[in-house]
């Protein structure tokens, strides 16, 4: 079988880097923003329009956390899925491209069926083991169980996504999630308000919205050009690509379920302030999750960048690599930072308008808006090390400086002074630290692609 390279693949193997990053980033930035963007608004919409909106209100914000946990593990094996897939583009291995493509896709079908599975049976009972109130609780069950059953079209999207990331193509998820975005929030309205479905029409609205975006990127697997083509005849798991895919993965995904839990356990904390404080917490982590994720596209850049030039053999250029996305992200994390805390009045009072909130919500956004740009350094070394193949090494890593180091700073320093600044204190602390093993990590690692077994000439087509 012969295979080519396609227009709109990015090879990011030769040219100048720090185009080519913001080439790749900003789509990436802009999906983020609208995904928080129609999440919002499905919070939004059952707030305003159901018959009892606060009750709603809660019923679906109680369920994000519990959600993004147990999704959170399969969604690392995407990450392994855009390794591999960029490490054979790099090689010109077209064959096992192709391979590790049909496999990937594959798996995301039978993840989103595991979790569709696993999650309509169990969401009860997680519901109830995380305390949620006997009056959100029959609402939240409803709202998770309507959610997981679109696990497989979620799945689909999201491992789809990966691998038009994998060739440098963040335009068109763009497009396909700006369509599903925009079906979203009209369902939403129309389910609430004209058929009265509250919760249950805010929860199919996601699903279809979902089952959109996945439609459309498979109908682009499947007529795009080159390696990354999709013959649904031909899907099978390839025992190779997948023990890769998994080794790569799986440790990015069990990170990703424990940052999960360290957060339940920190929102514990937030919560003994009472509800003005929780609230102010609220206004200032949803203004803040536009930074993170603006500087999380160039995380995603720095793991695709680096695995394409890894599989190319440029190992000097991977070294560029990581200082240009370092740079840029600190770019991003400082420009967006000073942005919230300029307008930090005007974002606040879109969320709530209350001055006591507003001003606790102030305090938590002066600690982690003037630091947040050493959270991205703390993901792009991350994301180059996992880009390198190095898997285990930076979920310990970020586990131990991340987490572990915040519950522990819960444990014994909270107590000496129980506020919250002491609190928010020790996110730019344990992302200062992690960073710092990261880049000790990634420096040991590097040691193993010498400069001289790969150089910066020109590739052959």
């Amino acid at each position: 079988m012969h295979f080519h390279r396609a227009h709109r693949e990015m090879d990011m193997t030769r040219g100048p880097l720090l185009p080519q990053i913001l080439l790749f980033s900003l789509p990436l930035m802009l999906s983020s923003i609208l995904q928080l963007l129609f999440n919002a608004a499905d919070v939004i919409v059952v707030g305003q329009f159901a018959e009892d909106g606060v009750a709603a209100q809660a019923a679906v914000g109680s369920t994000s956390a519990l959600i993004n946990m147990i999704v959170n593990l399969f969604l690392g094996l995407s990450i392994g899925a855009n390794v591999v897939i960029a490490r054979a583009f790099g090689a010109n291995d077209y064959k096992g491209m192709s391979d590790a493509v049909h496999t990937a896709i594959l798996a995301s079908l039978i993840s989103g069926v595991v979790l569709a599975v696993f999650g309509f049976f169990m969401s009860e009972t997680f519901l109830i083991w995380m305390d949620t109130t006997e009056e959100a609780l029959p609402l939240a069950t409803l709202y998770m169980k309507i959610y997981f059953i679109g696990m497989p079209v979620n799945m689909l999207y999201n491992f789809g996504a990966a691998v038009l990331r994998a060739i440098g193509d963040t335009r068109r998820p763009l497009i396909y999630l700006t369509l599903a975005g925009i079906i979203n929030v009209v369902l939403n309205l129309f389910f609430v308000i004209v058929f009265h479905m509250d919760v249950a029409g805010v929860a199919l609205a996601t699903i279809t919205s979902q089952a959109v975006s996945a439609i459309l990127v498979l109908i682009c697997l499947c007529r795009s050009e080159g390696a990354i083509r999709v013959n649904l005849k031909r899907l099978h798991i390839n025992r190779k690509q997948i023990v890769e895919i998994a080794r790569i993965g799986l440790p990015a995904g069990i990170q990703g379920v424990f940052f999960s839990l360290s957060n339940v356990m920190i929102q514990s904390t937030v919560n003994s302030f009472g509800t003005i404080k929780v609230a102010g917490n609220t206004v200032s982590s949803n203004i803040e999750g536009f930074i993170y994720n603006a500087m999380n596209a160039v995380y995603q850049a720095a793991i695709t960048f680096t695995s394409q030039n890894v599989g190319a053999r440029m190992y000097a250029r991977v070294r560029r690599v990581c200082l240009t996305c370092l740079m840029t992200v600190t770019a991003v994390g400082v420009l967006l930072g000073g942005v919230a805390l300029l307008f930090k009045d005007f974002f606040m009072g879109i969320y709530n308008n209350n001055p006591e909130v507003i001003a606790a919500g102030e305090t938590r956004l002066w600690i982690i808006a003037t630091t947040y740009f050493t959270c991205g350094i703390m993901d792009v070394l991350c994301g180059a090390l996992r880009g390198l193949g190095s898997t285990v090494l930076p979920m310990i890593v970020s586990l131990a400086g991340a987490c572990a180091f915040r519950i522990l700073w819960i444990w014994f320093v909270m107590p000496l002074d129980w506020s919250l600044d002491t609190l928010y204190i020790s996110y730019p602390i344990s992302w200062v630290l992690t960073a710092s093993v990261h880049a000790i990590c990634y420096v040991i690692r590097l040691r193993k692609f010498p400069v001289s077994a790969g150089n910066d000439a020109l590739k052959s087509a």
